[in-house]
């Protein structure tokens, strides 16, 4: 590879030389190297760059490198890269696009050549100058890894692979464990990657707004309905499965965050099926914490939070320990139901009636408890795979000031309902959701 800068800012500032003096520079150090090649026996690809080629006229790009190309004489079996870069970004993307488009139409001998770029970044626009220019006719790019280079780098040669394979263009570059990448470019240059970087930053799967977290919780929801390999979720361009990346860090927990994304939390790690109600209920909870707090919340304190408010509820009056239903010899079709209960410590039994285990235990305990409480919605699903599985039920329940959720796991899926049962009774007779 050999080059030399053609700009006409550095033929008058640093050269101090007029076209043909740039120009023999160039021819001068094509004909060193193929002589140079051909003593030490051929067999070489050579490659040519204009540096400063945005800053170069076209016309005088053009001369310099047919110049260098009858030089070299490049063949079909043994082409000439000539590399064409935005040394300094200078102008808008299809700027450039428009200046490789006219270099590929009038360069001599083009059918041997491959057109190369060589984009770097000082404007921002580094991956869009290398993908127009590969649209108007470039060949090849030259980039770094995660845009390294001088000034602000540069093209990411990263990223644009990506870009290209999310639209089916293969790029040749393995990019499937883009941690590793990211931990070997770290380490090998003592440089950060930014949180919010293209494809392998912490952050770009990872999803706080509200409204973003409820569209990729349906997203995840519709693909795994569909059954289809077809990639299909909102706000996620690309399956992080697809770079080596894991589902965990999708949808994270601040102040701006929705019932949809603490439900897909809950969901995702710890196998979860919030119905709709209780997951706005809840994320009242998590929204008190992160306004307190003002950061992020993990996972683990999220489902934490969930048991200590649904599941454990530490310091509660109620805890339900076993029962027993008989038919109701005087009503047909309704059963009667005898619960085993701790109240504030002190194990009691309690009675009630219903058509079901659970309608039958809510009357018990609306009587023994003294407040009016009635199902307004029940659900439940299992916990793990097999006959020994745990499940949860969810239970919400209506009482004259309200209505409210409890929930309660059990291998046995009547307890785990009657558990329910008891933990909204807990939170209502506390006068408080949560």
């Amino acid at each position: 590879h050999f080059y030399n800068s053609t700009s006409e800012l550095q033929r008058r500032v640093v050269f101090e030389k007029d076209v043909a003096g740039i120009k023999r520079i160039a021819t001068d150090a094509a004909k060193m190297i193929t002589d140079m090649a051909a003593t030490a026996g051929g067999g070489y690809r050579f490659e040519y760059s204009p540096e400063s080629f945005t800053g170069t006229e076209l016309d005088v790009a053009l001369e310099i490198c047919n110049a260098v190309t009858e030089i070299v004489k490049p063949t079909a079996d043994n082409k000439l890269i000539i590399n064409l870069p935005s040394t300094v970004e200078m102008s808008t993307p299809n700027v450039y696009a428009d200046r490789i488009e006219w270099m590929c139409r009038n360069l001599d001998n083009r059918e041997n050549l491959i057109i190369s770029l060589h984009p770097h970044n000082d404007r921002g626009t580094g991956i869009a100058t290398t993908e127009l220019g590969l649209m108007a006719g470039a060949d090849r790019v030259e980039g770094t890894l995660f845009g390294n280079g001088e000034r602000t780098g540069n093209v990411d040669i990263v990223t644009l692979a990506l870009n290209m394979f999310t639209q089916g263009v293969d790029p040749e570059l393995d990019c499937s464990d883009i941690n590793r990448m990211k931990d070997v470019y770290e380490y090998s240059n003592q440089l950060k990657i930014p949180e919010r970087h293209p494809y392998v930053g912490e952050l770009v799967y990872t999803a706080f707004s509200g409204s973003h977290q409820d569209a990729i919780n349906k997203g995840m929801k519709a693909l795994k309905k569909a059954n289809t390999p077809i990639w299909e979720v909102p706000y996620l361009p690309i399956d992080p499965a697809d770079v080596g990346r894991t589902y965990e860090a999708i949808i994270r927990i601040n102040s701006q965050s929705g019932k949809g994304g603490i439900a897909y939390v809950l969901q995702a790690d710890y196998g979860l099926n919030l119905p709709r109600n209780l997951q706005i209920e809840f994320s009242q909870a998590i929204q008190a914490i992160t306004d307190a707090e003002g950061k992020e919340v993990p996972a683990k304190r999220i489902h934490e939070r969930f048991l200590e408010t649904y599941i454990d509820q530490p310091g509660a009056r109620l805890k339900f320990l076993d029962h027993r239903t008989f038919p109701d010899t005087e009503v047909k079709g309704r059963r009667i139901v005898e619960a085993d209960i701790i109240d504030n410590g002190r194990e009691v039994t309690i009675t009630g009636s219903g058509t079901g285990p659970i309608d039958g235990f809510v009357d018990a305990l609306s009587r023994h408890v003294g407040v009016d409480m009635s199902v307004l919605d029940y659900s439940e699903h299992s916990l793990q795979r097999g006959s020994n599985a745990s499940a949860i039920s969810y239970v919400e329940m209506e009482y004259p000031g309200g209505k409210l959720f409890g929930a309660g796991i059990n291998t046995n899926i009547v307890a785990a309902s009657l558990e329910a049962v008891v933990s909204a009774a807990n939170r209502i007779i506390g006068g408080k959701a949560g």
